[in-house]
């Protein structure tokens, strides 16, 4: 969700905050514009939420939802993640979505993007090939692969299914590690397809 390569999401801290637009500086240093609007749903992050997990979990606790707030409460040195059309050549996004974090969220939502792709992945299946599952990547819009093996957990929220039972199109949460250049999924939570409204960003979406 770092802005770069198509990514659909990023995260930052405030640098300004205008009537329609703020200015946010991630962790690659470069500064992205992220343009607001009515239609535009701004968010407060409970205090004390955690960011989920690869799989998808937060922290065990009951999880509280994000409070609508008016854009004037999003002051320059706080950290928000935004998501919507982004057009990293000109470093500007038009938000669909913008999420104000506290800062412990914001540094655990930081090492989670950090670990994408090498603990957790998560997206879209776009393509199955015997135990190989490839998806257009939520955070980054890439293609990842990652293989099943006979330790790999696999459930549809609380139930549990087999490799069987996913189908191109689902969303998916992958937990795992890369092994001799191949990402090997240790477990796999199955959400069904997409539902036609753009949540917030991946790594902070409530579950449903």
């Amino acid at each position: 969700m770092g802005g770069p390569g198509g990514a659909r999401g990023v995260l930052g801290v405030v640098t300004e905050a205008a009537a329609d637009h703020y200015a946010i500086k991630i962790d690659t240093g470069e500064v992205y514009t992220i343009h607001f609007s009515v239609n535009t749903r701004i968010l407060k992050a409970p205090a004390g939420s955690r960011p989920q997990n690869g799989r998808g979990e937060g922290d065990g606790s009951q999880r509280l939802p994000p409070e609508s707030i008016k854009p004037s409460e999003i002051k320059a040195g706080d950290w928000i993640t935004a998501s919507g059309e982004v057009d990293a050549a000109k470093k500007s996004i038009g938000a669909v979505f913008i999420l104000q974090l506290d800062p412990e969220r914001a540094k655990q939502a930081r090492e989670m993007q950090a670990n994408y792709g090498k603990t957790w992945v998560a997206g879209k299946v776009t393509a199955i090939d015997g135990v190989k599952v490839t998806l257009q990547g939520a955070v980054d819009n890439a293609s990842h692969s990652f293989i099943a093996d006979e330790n790999t957990t696999f459930r549809k929220r609380r139930d549990p299914i087999t490799l069987a039972d996913i189908a191109v199109g689902d969303n998916l949460r992958v937990e795992g590690a890369v092994k001799d250049g191949v990402f090997v999924a240790a477990s796999v939570l199955a959400m069904g397809a997409p539902r036609g409204e753009q949540g917030p960003p991946p790594t902070l979406a409530p579950s449903k």
